[in-house]
């Protein structure tokens, strides 16, 4: 890996570790065993680093997210696949702890890959959802639209409760309970 290609990683994960206010330049340089000169030769400062970080991050995300939507099966299926996905739940979401970092929110630059991402996401369940509703999956009354957001903020919120009870458990009891409520949707 190249220096910038481990400033951007080491951004990357102190971004998730601390937030954007306790990643230092130093701390993202020592990390990823590089120099003062060499991070401002690759990048013109922290913000600019971040955004690359921060970028990269909602890219991925976004790639693993669609290879999980896009498998075979029923409308439920795959969002119960990407829902159970095996993540560290207690880290909670890389891009979700952004939202409750006031610098982040703060600057348009850096808030605009994290509120792009979650509308992505939105729009990418709100298409399974509708996929599901024509195929006779779920019931026609379901709002793809509505019922995506809950989805995200179940599984947004699940990350919240289980980092205030160190425990994974009340991730996975958000986890079941939405999709026992997608499930009581399904055609009748």
């Amino acid at each position: 890996m190249n220096t910038s290609e481990r400033l951007i990683e080491s951004t990357r994960e102190l971004l998730w570790e601390r937030g954007y206010v306790g990643t230092s330049p130093k701390a993202i340089q020592q990390r990823a065993g590089a120099g003062q000169g060499s991070m401002y030769h690759h990048f013109d400062g922290k913000p600019a680093l971040a955004l690359a970080a921060i970028s990269r991050t909602a890219e991925e995300m976004r790639g693993a997210i669609d290879a999980q939507l896009a498998v075979p099966g029923t409308a439920v299926d795959r969002i119960s696949a990407y829902l159970r996905r095996e993540r560290d739940v207690l880290k909670g979401c890389p891009l979700g702890r952004l939202t409750q970092d006031p610098d982040v929110m703060a600057d348009a630059t850096l808030h605009r890959p994290v509120e792009e991402t979650f509308a992505w996401l939105r729009a990418r369940l709100a298409g399974v959802l509708a996929e599901g509703r024509d195929r006779g999956e779920l019931s026609p009354t379901i709002d793809p639209a509505a019922t995506a957001s809950a989805i995200v903020a179940v599984l947004q919120g699940g990350y919240v409760l289980a980092r205030a009870a160190d425990s994974t458990g009340p991730f996975t009891e958000a986890v079941d309970g939405v999709l026992g409520l997608l499930a009581a949707h399904g055609a009748r």
